[in-house]
């Protein structure tokens, strides 16, 4: 993995799935990350070739969920983000899917409840220790690329202290998302600090925190000097923003999302999920289109709200 002048699509729980990867890899995303993904929920599958679809998913044993599912056309870019709290642990899920992916990284910036209570995401930056643990297990045991994705400390200091511990672990490169723990996304990303953590480091930082329109990439990579920029919402609110000729219309994404999600089987709850958070950015729930989408059970409920249902039997009518 090469981790200069990358745009980078950020890891997102029940976005970042097949369907919303390769909708952002078709606009411009060099490197795509999936979403979070717990090693306790990971070590309980096993990979089984779909060949209907014509990807690689990793089924949870003694059912049909599909924990993760990827395939060819993306094995050189997309990241397996990992929830953990434990190098053993890791290093066992991380073995179970490291053949199938470009890297491997290691979620140390989620703030919510359900990680930190669980000693992970945003837990682990005040256990230095055990992110070295981690970090050089997977490094030592794995022959694929490693990095991992943290928040900003409680001063820049602290934060390239870190920063500089994560490097001697010998990871590829880091993710810095440009907030505290404490701050909410309404908050400006505090670009100044990735600064000062780009100036301490020899391996690439990818810049995360408010991007949102094309040129946005630009103005943080001059801001920060990082070798890579790595946009969510955003890219989120409209996928199209990875490329250079500017943004489609909104409408048009969420037919191109839906149909990628008919095409590659997505879980109804992660499809449902996404087209809401695009909704709520550019209208409002309460609006038929808002009401219809909550109200939708299937694919193919989705498929006759946004008049594509001829798609829809087009594409699964010699599925089992």
């Amino acid at each position: 993995m090469d981790y200069h002048n990358k745009l980078v699509l950020a890891p997102m729980v029940r976005v970042g799935t097949l369907p919303f990867r390769l909708l952002a890899a078709g606009y411009g995303a060099d490197i795509t990350y999936g979403e979070e993904i717990i090693d306790h929920k990971m070590i309980k599958c096993e990979r089984r070739l779909n060949e209907f679809l014509g990807t690689t998913d990793f089924v949870e044993k003694g059912t049909s969920n599909v924990v993760f599912r990827t395939c060819h056309e993306e094995r050189n870019r997309v990241v397996f983000q990992m929830g953990t709290s434990d190098a053993m642990r890791a290093l066992t899920a991380a073995q179970i899917v490291c053949k199938d992916v470009a890297a491997i990284d290691i979620n140390m910036g989620c703030p919510k409840s359900f990680s930190i209570s669980g000693g992970m995401g945003a837990a682990l930056l005040s256990k230095p220790e055990l992110i070295h643990d981690i970090l050089t297990t997977l490094r030592r045991n794995l022959d694929t690329t490693v990095t991992c994705k943290i928040r900003l400390l409680t001063s820049s200091q602290a934060t390239v202290e870190l920063a500089r511990r994560i490097e001697k672990t010998g990871v590829s490169a880091v993710a810095v998302h440009g907030r505290r723990v404490k701050d909410r996304p309404r908050d400006p990303a505090k670009w100044n600090e990735i600064a000062d953590v780009v100036a301490s480091l020899s391996i690439p930082v990818i810049a995360n925190g408010d991007v949102f329109e094309y040129k946005d990439f630009g103005r943080m990579k001059n801001a920060t000097r990082a070798s890579s920029i790595m946009v969510a919402r955003g890219a989120l609110w409209n996928a199209s923003i990875f490329s250079a000729k500017g943004k489609l219309p909104w409408d048009d994404i969420k037919r191109e999302y839906v149909r990628k999600s008919i095409l590659w089987d997505n879980d109804i709850k992660s499809t449902k999920q996404t087209l809401k958070e695009m909704i709520i950015h550019h209208s409002c729930l309460e609006f038929a289109e808002g009401k219809a989408v909550i109200k939708s059970e299937t694919n193919e409920d989705l498929a006759k709200l946004y008049d594509e249902e001829d798609y829809y039997h087009f594409v699964t009518s010699g599925r089992p």
